[in-house]
């Protein structure tokens, strides 16, 4: 397996280098986008019981296990039956049932159950609270390159979600990774529920690996003092598994590919100077990576710390003061960013001047969601922005091997995905004139 997946990659390294476009710098997309669509509302089915799990999604807990998280409206075993093949369960893992209450909305019951063992690139089938009416499968990422990961962020629930979620759904991926804002509830809770049936058929299928944003605080002064209720208990990530466990669920890393790539995701809306809890635990997680071992080291964080469109300016700068140095310290070699409802790729950067061993950092706030898009820049374009338009899509950072990563976004042209920005990034590990 892993010498024919060594094949693949090569070939993919040779497929992508000759198709890639000429170099070229400092572009702003003349593309005028489409009109906005309406926004969604996906209601439960009108045959499902009150034991039928709904909402279904996975994510990945340390090398070889994973989290299925689903509800159900009435009381029902937290359990997950499953095997490798379909209709048929010789495993079961117990897990635990939540519920909150918001203004006068009560959540249905929130279970979660973590499965494992697992083999890697193995499809396995399954069931929750044993329920016989619906039967799910997932595919565990690979624990070798090439490993390729989805990224979108600000999705939301529109036209123009379900639109990228059928181009990302078009196309293999291991594993995807969201800068936060998801489902644009905003206060209005029945619309977490809404989304949660809109992703399950992708969700259910992959890891998603989520940090939160903005549109996730949802607090209400003196009424909904707790930020974050709805977010924490539906979409519980890892954040207290791995060699470098959080204590939070607004920040966490993670490994994927045996190691060879390790993942940051950062909480933008929580404290993040210098003496707190987040950035005392991201400089013990950094020097816990050993470069010899992780090819690649990607961030995530909602706020981006570059953006060039008059969206949102600024917003991110408190938190990159704080802690660019740590990421440029550990050679972190991308940076991907939501927030801004437009896409836009930067140089390799460092103190917001070009440096051969600084990250790229990429904002793709352009799910889907129903605000629409950012579509003003600042002019003239900035020497270290190379790429930008304002349009909805997704990217796909493709890491072939232990040198090189292809980034690709997709522009989501009209219902079909075209490819509007491709480049390589290679590992600053890789890179002599980087290494301390």
């Amino acid at each position: 397996m892993g010498k024919m997946r060594g094949t693949v990659a090569l070939a993919l390294l040779v497929l992508a280098l000759s198709s890639l476009p000429p170099a070229c710098l400092a572009v702003t997309s003349p593309y005028v986008r489409p009109r906005p669509r309406a926004t969604l509302s996906l209601r439960r089915d009108a045959d499902a019981g009150g034991q039928t799990p709904q909402q279904v999604h996975v994510s990945a807990v340390g090398p070889d296990k994973m989290r299925v998280t689903w509800i159900t409206d009435d009381d029902a075993p937290a359990t997950v039956d499953y095997g490798t093949a379909s209709g048929q369960y010789p495993f079961s893992a117990t897990g635990t049932t939540a519920v909150y209450s918001y203004l006068l909305y009560h959540s249905g019951n929130i279970h979660d159950a973590v499965v494992g063992p697992l083999k890697p690139s193995t499809t396995y089938y399954y069931r929750c609270s044993s329920d016989t009416s619906r039967e799910f499968s997932f595919r565990t990422p690979p624990s070798v390159l090439p490993f390729t990961f989805v990224i979108a962020g600000d999705l939301g629930q529109t036209e123009w979600t379900n639109s990228t979620l059928q181009h990302i759904a078009a196309a293999d991926y291991d594993m995807l990774l969201l800068p936060g804002d998801l489902s644009y509830a905003d206060l209005d809770q029945p619309r977490w529920d809404s989304y949660g049936r809109l992703v399950e058929p992708l969700a259910s299928a992959r890891p998603w690996m989520v940090t939160e944003g903005n549109h996730e605080v949802e607090k209400i002064p003196l009424i909904e003092r707790h930020p974050f209720k709805a977010y924490n208990a539906r979409w519980r990530m890892p954040y207290d598994a791995g060699a470098s466990p959080s204590g939070s669920n607004l920040y966490y890393s993670f490994d994927a590919a045996g190691g060879a790539v390790h993942v940051i995701m950062l909480g933008s809306y929580t404290d993040y100077d210098a003496g707190t809890a987040q950035h005392r635990w991201l400089q013990a997680d950094l020097a816990g990576v050993d470069r010899g071992k992780t090819a690649f080291v990607v961030a995530l964080v909602h706020a981006p710390w570059y953006n060039s469109n008059k969206a949102h300016q600024g917003e991110g700068d408190g938190m990159r003061d704080a802690m660019e140095a740590l990421l440029y310290g550990a050679r972190v070699d991308a940076v991907f960013a939501g927030h801004v409802h437009a896409y836009e790729r930067f140089a390799r950067v460092y103190g917001d001047k070009e440096d051969q061993c600084g990250a790229v950092y990429v904002t793709i706030g352009d799910g889907g969601n129903r605000e629409g898009l950012a579509e003003k820049y600042i002019d003239p374009q900035p020497k270290t922005s190379v790429f930008r338009e304002a349009s909805f899509g997704h990217g796909r950072l493709q890491v072939v091997n232990v040198t090189h990563a292809l980034w690709t976004w997709h522009r989501n042209d009209d219902d079909e995905p075209v490819v509007a920005d491709q480049t390589w990034i290679t590992s600053l590990a890789s890179n002599p004139a980087c290494k301390k």
